[in-house]
């Protein structure tokens, strides 16, 4: 019974993650903890494994696009590396209760940055109505990185690297819900190209949180490999149905269902700390 919950949460998370090129270990770590039983502890570091697995098959389809800045994404994974091995190390000793609010609170903040997303896509599509733009030889393809890379581009690398590394190994979480929002609005790329690259970026700062965990924290594998291959199945699935159905529609279902998730984690302690 566990293991096809496992599977079903693996294929919708895995979904997400493909469609949107983040999310998917915000809604990964609720249901480890609240459907699977699992503690807050395992439930971050399953979620590592789940996310970063999932990333690696959802990349493939937008590398295969072209929609994978690989050096800014190789960049903003390495800058993230240390900041990730600091939030594990503090998420061992934060009470659950108190890490779980957190975590509610990082939920709201990303609902909001998705929701900033979808009114920018609004205002982008409007823009392209009325406005004729000519189409570039050979058709449409992802946007440049058109930042020259100088020593300020080299800093926001530095800096957004290491704001995403430390929320990847502090809730276990890939990042990709801030990183895509980051990639658009500061380094100017496509949707497509920034949830792409998103990926990479989540599959490093995944991996790299995940060997520092390595051996501190018990894993159940039996819940969390058919968990994670249902969601590499199913990235590649959220890929190809995120580009038949309207992203701006889609963008605000998602942050909606964060909040609400959000709302729940937080009741939930919030009663527990006051009893």
């Amino acid at each position: 019974m566990i293991v096809a919950a496992a599977i079903g949460l693996g294929l919708l998370i895995g979904a997400f993650l493909g469609a949107l090129g983040g999310g998917g270990a915000i809604l990964t770590v609720p249901a480890l903890i609240y459907l699977l039983g699992q503690t807050a502890q395992e439930a971050t570091t399953g979620s590592l494994v789940i996310v970063g697995a999932a990333s690696i098959t959802g990349m493939s389809g937008y590398a295969r696009s072209h929609h994978v800045m690989w050096r800014l994404g190789v960049l903003f994974g390495i800058a993230g590396i240390g900041a990730a091995v600091a939030g594990t190390a503090l998420n061992a000793q934060v009470d659950q209760r108190w890490l779980l609010l957190s975590f509610a609170v990082v939920m709201v903040l990303a609902a909001v940055a998705m929701l900033i997303r979808a009114r920018n896509d609004a205002a982008a599509k409007t823009a392209l109505a009325t406005t004729k733009v000519p189409t570039p030889a050979g058709g449409p393809g992802p946007a440049p990185f058109v930042t020259s890379w100088d020593l300020t581009t080299g800093v926001r690398v530095l800096l957004a690297g290491l704001g995403v590394g430390f929320l990847t190994g502090f809730f276990g979480v890939g990042g990709g819900f801030v990183i895509v929002p980051v990639l658009v609005l500061i380094f100017g790329l496509s949707m497509a190209t920034a949830a792409g690259t998103s990926l990479l970026i989540v599959t490093l700062n995944s991996t790299a949180s995940l060997i520092a965990r390595a051996g501190h924290v018990h894993v159940e594998w039996h819940v969390i490999i058919p968990f994670a291959v249902a969601a590499m199945v199913a990235s590649l699935a959220g890929k190809a149905i995120a580009s038949k159905l309207p992203d701006v529609s889609l963008t605000r279902a998602f942050a909606g269902m964060l909040i609400a998730i959000a709302a729940f984690v937080a009741s939930e302690n919030i009663i527990a700390l006051a009893s």
